[in-house]
């Protein structure tokens, strides 16, 4: 893949092209994550639609089929599903850390080991959240963490 940036005064917005000679599932899933940079994810705060960066998300949550985004003073409840918020969010920032839970890896300021080789994940606003084992061993690897 070949990518360039072309600086110019005269170009009034930012743009992107891709030339590709097919879409593939990956040109397809480049596409849409760049539409969806820095757009923000749609919660709903007591009925009032908010926008909320994915830098603000310390974690997200599914519970009985509903999905909860968690910022440091809100708990706020999203249309989406899991999955389709793994797609839109940066797989450099957040992880999937067990079947119902994706954090953000810029709030985590702790890490425990446990003796079920679970990890529990202390958070930027004293939040603790599960790792489980099933994950532990790439987050480590993620994050440059030797056993």
């Amino acid at each position: 893949m070949n990518v360039e940036i072309t600086q110019d005064e005269k170009f009034l917005v930012t743009a992107v092209e891709i030339r590709c000679r097919e879409k593939t599932k990956e040109v397809l899933k480049l596409k849409k994550y760049i539409e969806n940079y820095r757009a923000g994810i749609v919660a709903d705060e007591d009925g009032e639609k908010l926008i909320v960066g994915a830098d603000k998300i310390l974690y997200i949550e599914s519970v009985d089929k509903k999905t909860f985004l968690y910022t440091e003073d809100k708990v706020l409840s999203t249309d989406k599903r899991l999955y389709e918020l793994e797609e839109i969010l940066d797989r450099a920032d957040f992880f999937r850390c067990s079947k119902s839970v994706i954090v953000n890896l810029n709030k985590i300021t702790r890490l425990k080991p446990e003796i079920t080789r679970n990890i529990l994940a202390t958070l930027s606003n004293g939040e603790v959240v599960v790792v489980s084992r099933r994950y532990a061993s790439e987050l480590k690897k993620k994050l440059g963490i030797g056993d």
